[in-house]
């Protein structure tokens, strides 16, 4: 379990740098298979990831750029 939840975290600072770069924008498929690579844990997420996958997931969907301040983004 130690080795899995190591790999998640890898995957999800992967996630983090590519969402920073607003790359769910400029390189969807990337941002969508370092989604797809995090979604087949989810049990094993906390709630916590599971809430920063979704919120990934929604930009991606909607294409918002991704900003700290949430009430900044914009279409």
């Amino acid at each position: 379990m130690q080795n899995l939840r190591h790999k998640l975290e890898q995957r999800l600072q992967l996630l983090e740098q590519a969402m920073k770069r607003n790359m769910h924008i400029s390189d969807p498929n990337t941002v969508d298979v370092l989604i797809d690579r995090l979604t087949y844990a989810w049990n094993v997420l906390n709630e916590e990831d599971k809430d920063f996958i979704q919120g990934c997931q929604f930009a991606l969907e909607e294409q918002i750029e991704w900003n700290k301040d949430v009430s900044t983004t914009k279409k």
